[in-house]
């Protein structure tokens, strides 16, 4: 059954389904799986699974999840899977060494807040929400043996990041092994229709499709999204390479990082995180392409749309003018956020600025401070120097790069 098959009225959600996606396999399976649904009266069961190793969702998680808004729209059911088993294991994908496994307590604290952001995007009415911990928890070694024999060491090293390291003599632990086992008997568990996940995971959620064939089920369908490149304008947006955008933080921020990216990256941006349609998407390219203001005013409509997705009109109007008095007018905002240095003096820089949010540690505020990246008020802080009168600090603003500031009191 290919999409040209259809009945009409299924045609048109194939192809809002099906746009912008990187793979559907097998080629037909997104129309065979409508088709089915839509005879048998039921809603497809479509599966996403989240890795709890960070506790905030961006923007390259919320096209995987816009993916699902969209089944939902359609009146399909998303079977969401927060691998709080799984994320003691760790997945490999993507990296080239083995990964540090999170404890229960990690995997549970970082979990937590993922409900309420993943309602940012998804209609709740719409979820199953399920923790896999539930059915792989109380597997005996019977059981992982009788599911590790449906797969075979050769299609493992099949996968990229296997491969590299395999070849590169790097380790490859037994544990990361069976990770892909573990995911295909998340579908499995959850009788799958579709599993949805962006390009890197598309081996693991292939390993479903095998292992519910084994279990003399219907094999899922896979659908793959791209990856969206981070702010940095090279790699994945991962939080753990400070490249991301999260969906939950303010709109200030959002609205100044999206206007950080690169150039070329804009429409990349207008297509896979607005609401933008093709012919809007359309318009950004040709600004872009002139280069320039019309570039510039190209990213700041972007910009807005990514803030006004999450944080609403008026918090997008508010945030531009922000990001206007700083870097357009070179004002200091009236609603700048104010941090108390107390009464130690004189003030550690690099302790103030893990505090203020502005460096993960304190090697890398160093760094910063090294790179004269740091200003009081007008005046750049000079490098290697790392504490600064109280009395220098006390009512001054404080900036870290182009988009942190602090307003400073004792």
């Amino acid at each position: 059954m290919t999409a040209e098959e259809l009945p009409p009225h299924l045609r048109a959600g194939h192809d809002l389904l099906a746009a912008g996606t990187a793979q559907i396999l097998p080629a037909t399976g997104l129309a065979e799986k409508l088709l089915t649904a839509d005879r048998e009266g039921r809603p497809l069961r479509v599966k996403l699974g989240i890795d709890p190793s960070g506790s905030e969702l961006t923007l390259g998680h919320a096209v995987v999840l816009r993916k699902l808004r969209q089944f939902q729209e359609l009146g399909h059911l998303v079977v969401l899977i927060v691998g709080d088993f799984t994320g003691r294991v760790g997945d490999p994908t993507g990296r080239s060494q083995v990964r540090q496994l999170l404890t229960a307590e990690q995997t549970e604290r970082n979990s937590r807040g993922y409900v309420e952001q993943l309602m940012l995007i998804l209609d709740p009415d719409r979820v199953e929400l399920r923790r896999n911990s539930e059915w792989l928890a109380g597997m005996t070694m019977v059981d992982v043996i009788g599911e590790a024999a449906h797969l075979t060491v050769a299609q493992l090293l099949e996968r990229d990041d296997f491969a590299v390291r395999w070849a590169a003599r790097q380790p490859i632990s037994l544990v990361e092994f069976l990770y892909p086992l573990l995911q295909g008997t998340d579908s499995v568990a959850v009788e799958a229709d579709i599993e949805v996940g962006g390009t890197d995971q598309t081996y693991n959620l292939l390993v479903g499709r095998d292992l519910q064939r084994a279990h003399g089920r219907s094999p899922q369908t896979v659908l793959t999204l791209p990856l969206l490149e981070g702010t940095d304008g090279t790699q994945k947006m991962s939080k753990s390479l400070g490249n991301y955008i999260a969906i939950s933080e303010p709109a200030n921020d959002q609205f100044g990082k999206a206007m950080s990216i690169p150039d070329p990256l804009t429409v990349r941006y207008a297509e896979l995180c607005t609401d933008l349609s093709a012919a809007q998407v359309a318009e950004i390219a040709v600004d872009v392409a002139k280069g320039g203001a019309a570039a510039g005013a190209a990213k700041r409509r972007v910009a807005r749309e990514i803030v006004t997705l999450y944080r609403g009109v008026a918090a997008a109007v508010a945030a531009e003018e922000h990001f206007n008095a700083l870097f357009r007018d070179h004002r200091v905002p009236q609603d700048l956020a104010e941090h108390r240095i107390g009464q130690v003096d004189p003030v550690h820089l690099p302790g103030l600025l893990v505090d203020l949010g502005f460096a993960p540690s304190t090697s890398a505020a160093r760094r910063l401070l090294d790179q004269g990246a740091v200003r009081v008020g007008d005046r750049r802080v000079e490098p290697g120097r790392y504490d600064l009168p109280r009395a220098e600090l006390d009512g001054a603003v404080l900036s870290a790069g182009k988009r942190r500031q602090a307003r400073l009191t004792s």
